[in-house]
């Protein structure tokens, strides 16, 4: 067996040469020997390689395989109106190219052109799996196409219904029904996909302008994140927000909204465009709070929300703030070492019976530093004492100090372990200053 896709799904240039054997194991070797047919996918659905079964399954060679689109070498019957193999595999390859799951198919009809008889169709059955291969970022590499030629069975139990239709057991027809079954739930599967798909953009797009902030653009030492919780809908309920004050003062903030999905979502629209008039009209992230607070008590959802809000004067080089339950700011000097700006923290925002004037403090800064504006996303971990978190996140920043904020950003959720997300939403703001 050559090594041609074999090393394809370690090395993405597919470079010859011997097949890697660890533990004793040649995977080369045990791939070729696999009874079940593979066939191995590159991320254009193009054939990279096959196994001995696959090609005893099919009638074909390697040399009719290799390099070809998968839908070009097993094309759906032209002849048969009502032929879907094409269509379901396309969706459930793509389904794993998005959600980097495995994808297990109900039984398809799908036929496959008749060697040297161009045209001509013989009717399969197939038993499909498709898994994906995961590079060292976590991002698809590969798809492995699992299949069991299962068209045998199928005919048999054609013949036994043509045969013995006078008297078909009641397993004969179990076996129908839930044969009938598994078609229709494949094709509320579907629907139910589609519709999913439709809800997820509305809310993506609805969260998108929620966020905008326009002055962004008037500052390219400043980077954000946002990563959704990775068992929502794309949508959270944390923020961030950036708004030019003057020419020499501007306003950083971030908060999180408690839950996820479109009630959090919603909720975070409201409050941040609250904080936000706080802000503009205030000037103060004391008072600004103090409002904020006052307008979560109106509406359930937006209890014991957290947030913090900065006010950053480059003239006097003095950064302002104040603290509603939210983790610590953290100011990160060129040399490594790093602040953590918790000298004005109050509760989370609705968490007092009676309404309390919130506390407000200043650091110094120097030009160079760098601030960074987080949700807990980033750091809390199930089981673990936010000391913990903090630890690690201003190890991390002390380590990565001299870059600038975009890859700062990076580094920061690749070594927090958070690349791909959490169980929970995440957003960060980092300011050169």
């Amino acid at each position: 067996m050559t090594n041609h896709g074999l090393i394809a799904l370690d090395r993405q240039d597919g470079a010859g040469r011997e097949p890697i054997a660890i533990s004793g194991i040649d995977y080369a070797a045990l791939f070729a020997a696999t009874p079940t047919p593979n066939v191995v996918l590159d991320l254009d659905l193009v054939i990279v390689e096959v196994n001995q079964a696959y090609l005893d399954a099919t009638g074909r060679t390697r040399e009719d395989l290799l390099g070809q689109y998968i839908f070009d070498a097993f094309p759906d019957n032209p002849a048969d109106p009502e032929a879907e193999g094409v269509q379901n595999l396309s969706a459930s390859l793509h389904r794993v190219l998005n959600s980097r799951q495995p994808d297990v198919m109900p039984l398809q009809k799908y036929d496959i052109p008749i060697m040297n008889r161009p045209g001509q169709f013989e009717e399969r059955w197939w038993s499909t799996i498709n898994t994906p291969i995961l590079g060292a970022d976590g991002h698809v590499t590969r798809i492995i196409n699992r299949v069991e030629d299962v068209t045998a069975f199928v005919r048999s139990r054609a013949a036994d219904d043509h045969l013995l239709s006078e008297r078909i057991t009641e397993r004969d027809a179990l076996e129908a029904e839930l044969y009938e079954r598994a078609r229709e739930l494949q094709r509320l599967n579907e629907e139910l996909r589609q519709a999913h798909a439709r809800e997820r953009q509305v809310a993506v797009t609805l969260q998108e302008a929620m966020l905008q902030s326009p002055d962004l653009a008037q500052h390219p030492d400043v980077a954000v994140r946002y990563l959704p919780a990775t068992e929502s809908l794309n949508v959270c309920g944390d923020w961030y927000d950036l708004i030019d004050l003057s020419d020499d003062c501007f306003s950083v903030a971030v908060g999180d909204v408690v839950g996820h999905g479109l009630d959090a979502a919603a909720t975070m629209g409201m409050l941040r465009s609250a904080l936000n008039a706080a802000v503009r009209a205030t000037q103060r992230p004391a008072q600004a709070l103090e409002s904020l607070g006052l307008y979560s008590r109106s509406f359930e959802g937006a209890l014991n929300t957290t947030a913090v809000a900065a006010l950053v004067n480059r003239r006097s080089q003095v950064i302002v703030y104040s603290s509603a339950g939210h983790p610590p700011m953290v100011l990160v000097h060129p040399d490594g070492s790093c602040d953590l700006l918790d000298q004005a923290t109050d509760p989370p925002l609705g968490a007092r019976p009676q309404h309390v004037p919130r506390p407000q403090a200043s650091h110094p800064y120097s030009p160079g530093d760098t601030l960074v504006l987080y949700t807990d996303g980033l750091i809390e971990r199930r089981g673990e004492d936010i000391e913990a978190g903090l630890a690690r996140l201003t190890g991390v920043l002390g380590r990565h100090s001299t870059l600038c904020p975009e890859p700062l950003a990076d580094a920061l959720l690749t070594h927090l372990g958070v690349i791909h997300g959490t169980r929970d939403d995440i957003a960060i703001i980092i300011v050169r200053l």
